[in-house]
């Protein structure tokens, strides 16, 4: 499965613009936004940018700038299993904060637009829901990484995501494993 990371962008599925958007960041304590700040300028030193996350953690909990600075700093640090956990905890407050149920998999289509990209909150789930696929399909869980891209394709048939690409990732792995 080492070839996934090299078929995929290796950069983190948050994507970028929805770190920028306001509502994402709404509601972040500028302490918080410090902690953040000075996370990132530490990121070579392991665990002083831990150090740094934990307190955006303890000011700001549960916001999705904290969670998506953990997302980041263990998905580029390659620590999938810890980027994992934390793209479950924002699958569940995204489904929280969406008013949807709490496993993704009875999530349809017609509860939310998720073809707007102004819908900041089902994109955040949309975008969430991806980064838990990819990441499954990197430690191994191809059935879960596949089951979690058919979700997407199933909320996003336009496949504005871009979630068909992890499925044919997917498949091309099942067939490299019965040669």
């Amino acid at each position: 499965m080492a070839g996934l990371a090299e078929q995929i962008a290796p950069r983190s599925v948050m994507d970028d613009a929805l770190l920028a958007d306001a509502v994402l960041g709404a509601g972040l304590p500028l302490a918080a936004e410090l902690e953040l700040y000075r996370a990132g300028q530490s990121y070579q030193a392991t665990e002083v940018a831990l150090a740094h996350l934990r307190e955006a953690e303890a000011l700001a909990p549960d916001h999705p700038a904290v969670l998506i600075g953990f997302y980041r700093f263990y998905f580029y640090k390659g620590r999938l299993e810890e980027a994992l956990a934390v793209a479950e905890r924002c699958l569940v407050k995204s489904a929280r904060d969406n008013g949807f149920a709490a496993d993704w998999r009875r999530v349809t289509a017609g509860e939310a637009d998720f073809s707007r990209y102004d819908s900041v909150l089902a994109r955040f789930f949309l975008f969430t829901l991806k980064g838990y696929a990819y990441l499954q399909m990197r430690v191994g869980n191809m059935d879960e990484g596949r089951a979690a891209a058919a979700k997407l394709i199933e909320l996003d048939p336009a496949d504005k995501i871009g979630a068909r690409v992890l499925l044919e990732v997917a498949e091309r792995a099942g067939r490299d494993d019965d040669d």
